[in-house]
């Protein structure tokens, strides 16, 4: 990995605690509508609703709660109590206003390696949401830069490339996701680390197995220290 001068992290389950938070809403959603569905039922068509909306409403907690709403107004046929509509703009509201939940040896991490690299944040989701959970975080001082990514496609990385004025193989992207931090890194030249996390959104799911020399996994985020500090 010689000639990295720039590490990004992705933000949302690499450096804090995210998913498990919409996992915990969606079951409390998943029994609003127990009485017109099963449990499983209610997640599929909430999953189906926000997959339909995705390039209308982007990423974040905001876009949950619309399709939320609208996974209830057709569920129930128009015909959903007020108060489910209420419970969903609570939950929503609940999870805005989480305290941030920082991964083990992040801080660590980011200290051990600021002053040695340029380390930038590379996050897609709702802007104000993610400048609000970088700020309660207390990380941000370790960044040079922040970029809050509408999308994270091939376009948006070589966008934010140019922004850095980087070149891909001086680009490493460490992230959670395979999908959206590190294949279209890989496809523009660049490096990757994944550092798996227990809970996934079943729209950042892939099976292909990733074979490429520029692409590395570890088990933690401290695991990386020792490749990037030799």
């Amino acid at each position: 990995m010689t000639g990295i001068q720039i590490i990004a992290f992705d933000a949302d389950d690499t450096l804090w605690v995210n998913e498990p938070y919409f996992r915990e809403v969606e079951q409390k959603f998943c029994g609003l509508l127990e009485d017109y569905l099963p449990h499983h039922t209610v997640a599929q068509e909430l999953f189906k609703t926000e997959m339909d909306n995705l390039s209308l409403y982007g990423y974040g907690v905001k876009g949950f709660m619309l399709a939320m709403i609208e996974t209830i107004l057709r569920v129930t046929n128009n015909t959903a109590n007020p108060v489910l509509i209420e419970k969903v703009l609570e939950y929503g509201k609940e999870q805005l206003n989480k305290e941030i939940e920082l991964l083990d040896g992040v801080k660590e991490v980011l200290e051990a390696l600021k002053g040695k690299y340029r380390l930038v944040v590379a996050t897609k989701g709702d802007l104000l949401d993610q400048e609000r959970k970088l700020n309660k975080s207390g990380l941000a001082h370790y960044f040079h830069h922040i970029e809050i990514m509408s999308d994270k496609q091939e376009k948006d990385y070589r966008k934010l490339l140019r922004h850095l004025d980087c070149q891909p193989e001086a680009f490493l992207m460490i992230g959670n996701s395979i999908k959206s931090d590190v294949m279209p890194v890989l496809a523009i030249g660049a490096h990757a680390i994944h550092i798996p996390y227990h809970t996934v959104w079943a729209h950042e799911v892939v099976n292909e197995e990733v074979k490429e020399e520029k692409f590395y996994s570890f088990q933690t985020i401290s695991d990386i220290l020792p490749k990037l500090l030799s």
